[in-house]
């Protein structure tokens, strides 16, 4: 996919679905830190709850991912 045709769909998307992409890929990005030893496990699950709660109306709307 294009950078361009990435922008459109971007332009499409229901600020719902735009919450539920930037959760997933803070999640990963924690996930990655974690792997690297940039960060600690405690430090990681600290995060990733704290995102999770903060963006829970659309996780919890989002059953079924993790």
């Amino acid at each position: 996919m294009g950078e361009e045709n990435a922008v459109d769909l971007w332009a499409t998307m229901t600020h719902e679905e735009k919450n539920r992409i930037l959760y997933q890929k803070q999640k990963e990005l924690l996930a990655a830190f974690l792997e690297k030893g940039a960060i600690s496990r405690e430090q990681y699950e600290k995060s990733l709850h704290d995102l999770t709660e903060k963006m829970g109306a659309i996780i919890n709307a989002d059953s079924g991912s993790s």
